[in-house]
Order: structure tokens, then C-alpha cells, then sequence
């Protein structure tokens, strides 16, 4: 008879998960059918339970399992202020999927500071910062720096997935965790960030646009940059006339997201914009193709348009409201497609997050078991997470 594998916990996290849940010891020993004693002997360290075991108590605790192999329990965290929404979205409360997705974003980073140190060592220190009173300009141009993004690689990315890939690739070189979240309606959360000196994390929408990830991704490293975790519910007219500390905020974060994303002086430079002296000059298919050319998407080219003085507010204001229309039109038509397990393991946890489990994997820190919690995988898929990720670790 095969012998059960045990699950190399700390015991004091069992504990806390238990008591962090609001469970009495007798309530959660019944919910995981185990004597009241055999849970105490867990928590106490006298024994462990094995992989099944844990994962039901993880069901029970509503914590993914990768919580318990942190090194100390996590200090709680404080609740997002605000999500990155859909402009005129209105949520009151957040739904437990996204409750969830905040824990569980949390929960990852902590492991992966801990897995860094076991396959790395110290993880690097973040060092870019701002303040509201910088000019966003000057702050998006240090993030490009930061990030190792240049014009002449950015313009021959592939519009869509090729250019989200590269820029979450560069956020994760420079020590910035990019995990995205499932099971979430854009209209309730396109995305948010949690700082830390070390290791800050980003989550975005897997089921928003590769465009609108990638302007998430770089509101959201300008909250880190700004020293706050944060989120934000940006509504268009709050560009000009942001009235409270919360929309100047917003505000700078879509200033710094849009230039990093479209440089002022490479705008200008471009050979179509020089030739363009007024709104009527410029056609539908003109502003797609120059939003193309950066791989963003049609309203963050004419935002940077009207920042820039080359269309004006009403002309602004009628494109969005028609571009918002068509895009309104395209999400009740479309399908989500299906990715494989694998593939989804990689773009949920991230390269980054991926590489520290496998490394931590190889130099026999973990086990195998650990490895597919860890991604929420099962086991079968490591050969081809392994295949994917590792091959391309350079």
C-alpha cells in the first residue's frame, strides 16, 4: 500500500489559517472530518498532514495551499482602496471572486519573496520613485529607462499579445511581479498593485484587451513608483479638471502610463502628426494605424493627442464615445477562447513567479507536489510549463 506523501508545512501557519478563517479548532477538525486532536498535533508541528489533507483544510480556510509553505504568516494587508474599472462601471462591494484574487495576489508574493531567496538570494530593491509633483513627462521617460524599453524595439512589436508579452517581460526584469487575474468581469476590476520595496506586484484582467493590460500594467507601476498600492477608476473627465486628492492621482497615473506608453517627442516626430493641422485631417484609419505602430490602443493614442495639442477636446471626446461603442459592440460578440492548462498556469502566476517555483523545484527546496499547488497545475503539465518558461528563461 502506497504511503501518503506529507505536506513540508510550517505548522504555524496552519494555526493562523484556521484562526484567520474565524474557525474554532472543534469546527475545523469536524469540516475535515479528522479528530479534533489530529488537527491540534498539525498546528503543534507533532505531525503533519499530507497533501490531501491539506488541500481540503485549504478548501475549508478558503486559502490557496501555496500560503502554507510561506515562512511566517503573512501581517494582514489593507483593503484596496479602488480597482482600475471600465469607465462609468459602479460597484459597490467586490465579489469574492475578486476578494479572492486580492488574497490570493497577496499570498504569491510573499511566497515568491521567500522562493527568491532560496533560488537567487536577496531580491533586488525597486529604486524608482516619484511624486505628484514631478512632471509626467520626465516620470515616464525614467520608467522607460527603468523598464529597458526603446522606440525602435517597441514599433516592431507584434500589436496585441506579442506587445504585452514583451512589456510584462520587461517589468518582470526589473523586479516587478505580473500575475493575472481569472474569473473577473472587466466591468468590476481591470486591475491593481501592491507596493513593496522588493518584489511589488501588478495584477491585470486576463479577459481585458492586450491593450488595455498593458496601460493597466503601467498606471499601476506608476502607483508603485509613487510609493502606493493602489487602484484607480479613472473616468475620462477627470483629465482636465481632477477635483479631489484621489483623481489628481489618477490622473498623474494615466499622464506617466500614457506617456511611457507613447512618448511625447517620438509622437511628434512621427510623419503623420506633423502633417495634421486640425481634427478633420484625421481619420478613422489614420488613428488606427499610429495606435498600431505603438501597440496601444485607439483612446490612449488620442489622449496623448489631446495632451499634446494636436486634436482638440470635442473632437476627443466624440472619438471616445465612438470608439467605446465599438468596443461595447465587439465584447457582447465575442468568445473566450480556450488556452491550455499549462499556458494558463504560466499567464495567471507569471514568467517570473514560474521561473522561482521551478528554480526552488530543481535545487530540491520543494517537491514536485509543492510545484503544481504552487501553480494551481496539475502534475502532468509541469513538462510543458517547464518546456515553455525555462526555454525561453533568457
Amino acid at each position: 500500500m502506497t504511503r501518503s506523501v506529507e505536506a513540508l508545512v510550517q505548522p504555524q501557519l496552519l494555526a493562523w489559517a484556521r484562526t484567520s478563517a474565524g474557525l474554532e479548532l472543534l469546527v475545523a477538525a469536524n469540516k475535515a472530518q479528522v479528530k479534533p486532536q489530529r488537527l491540534e498535533s498539525w498546528e503543534q508541528g507533532e505531525s503533519r498532514p499530507t497533501i490531501k489533507q491539506l488541500r481540503k483544510l485549504g478548501n475549508i480556510y478558503k486559502r490557496p495551499i501555496a500560503v502554507f509553505y510561506l515562512s511566517e504568516p503573512p501581517v494582514g494587508f489593507q483593503a484596496l482602496r479602488d480597482f482600475r474599472r471600465l469607465p462609468g462601471a459602479v460597484v459597490t462591494t467586490e465579489s469574492p471572486e475578486l476578494r479572492s484574487q486580492i488574497r490570493r495576489a497577496h499570498d504569491r508574493r510573499e511566497l515568491a519573496l521567500d522562493l527568491y531567496q532560496m533560488v537567487e538570494g536577496e531580491p533586488p530593491s525597486v529604486s524608482l520613485a516619484a511624486t505628484l509633483s514631478d512632471d509626467p513627462e520626465d516620470v515616464a521617460s525614467r520608467m522607460r529607462t527603468f523598464l529597458r524599453v526603446r522606440y525602435e524595439d517597441q514599433v516592431r512589436w507584434e500589436p496585441g499579445y506579442g506587445a504585452f508579452n514583451e512589456w510584462r517581460a520587461a517589468l518582470e526584469r526589473a523586479g516587478v511581479l505580473v500575475f493575472q487575474a481569472r474569473d473577473i468581469e472587466v466591468s468590476e476590476m481591470r486591475g491593481f498593485s501592491i507596493y513593496g520595496e522588493k518584489l511589488p506586484a501588478i495584477v491585470a484582467n486576463i479577459k481585458d484587451s492586450p491593450r488595455g493590460r498593458i496601460f493597466t500594467m503601467l498606471h499601476e507601476l506608476t502607483h508603485i513608483v509613487l510609493r502606493l498600492g493602489g487602484l484607480c477608476n479613472f473616468r475620462p473627465e477627470d483629465v482636465l479638471s481632477p477635483a479631489t486628492d484621489e483623481q489628481r492621482v489618477e490622473v498623474f497615473c494615466n499622464r506617466v502610463a500614457g506617456a511611457t506608453f507613447i512618448p511625447q517627442q517620438f509622437l511628434l516626430a512621427e510623419g503623420i502628426v506633423a502633417t495634421k493641422r486640425r481634427d478633420a485631417d484625421w481619420t478613422d484609419e489614420d488613428i488606427r494605424q499610429l495606435a498600431d505602430r505603438y501597440g496601444a490602443s485607439r483612446e490612449v493614442l488620442l489622449r496623448r493627442l489631446l495632451i499634446t495639442g494636436r486634436i482638440s477636446d470635442a473632437f476627443y471626446a466624440d472619438k471616445v464615445q465612438q470608439i467605446r461603442g465599438e468596443y461595447a459592440a465587439l465584447s457582447a460578440r465575442r468568445q473566450e477562447g480556450f488556452a491550455p492548462p499549462h499556458r494558463m498556469a504560466i499567464s495567471s502566476a507569471g514568467p517570473l513567479f514560474v521561473r522561482l517555483v521551478l528554480g526552488s523545484y530543481y535545487t530540491n527546496q520543494i517537491t514536485a507536489s509543492d510545484v503544481a499547488d504552487f501553480l494551481d497545475v496539475r502534475l502532468k503539465h509541469l513538462g510543458a510549463i517547464e518546456s515553455e518558461v525555462m526555454g525561453s528563461a533568457s
